[in-house]
């Protein structure tokens, strides 16, 4: 049985066309953002410098999927323009990863990040400025670890989010079959 669903469950993805696969690319940019926010705002887990980073790419992946989603209801588009889409969504979550990777090895300890949420605090110029930043003085720092599961935390969630975003995007670019 469980070889019969995982190959129709192949099946399915083999006949995915381009509009299905920018539907499904938007769908889970809109799912992980949606996730970022819950842990952010439901959960009070703030984010730091460089989980901020991450997010640009699922923003802009949710509006190239729509765009290749509804790409064939549009005449004056070329057929190719959805494929062309969903290949800038791989490069955009390629990027994404990369971003993703680096927090990772900055939570890991396998390199430095930035100052300003892992490295020495930076210090005001005069007292005054101390005083009027005093009550902003929250940081988040990048090098740690607020929250994981099985033992990835949510930079290494998004590593994998990513590549599978932009593995799914780049198959859809290059062997999606064309919207009936």
């Amino acid at each position: 049985m469980t070889l019969l669903t995982s190959s129709a469950g192949l099946h399915y993805i083999r006949d995915a066309s381009v509009n299905q696969v920018g539907w499904a690319v938007f769908a889970v940019s809109i799912a992980t953002l949606g996730g970022a926010y819950f842990f952010q705002i439901g959960l009070g887990l703030a984010p730091c410098e460089m989980c901020l980073w991450q997010r640009p790419p699922y923003w802009i992946g949710m509006l190239v999927g729509l765009l290749a989603a509804t790409a064939h209801y549009v005449r004056p588009l070329p057929r190719a323009s959805a494929r062309s889409l969903l290949g800038l969504g791989a490069v955009v979550f390629l990027v994404g990863a990369g971003i993703a990777f680096y927090h990772v090895g900055v939570e890991q300890k396998w390199w430095a990040g930035p100052a300003g949420c892992s490295g020495a605090a930076v210090l005001p110029d005069s007292f005054k400025d101390f005083q009027e930043n005093f009550e902003d003085a929250t940081v988040v720092r990048c090098d740690e670890i607020p929250w994981s599961f099985l033992g990835i935390s949510l930079a290494g969630y998004n590593v994998l989010i990513s590549l599978g975003l932009a593995l799914v995007s780049g198959w859809g670019a290059f062997q999606a079959k064309e919207p009936r």
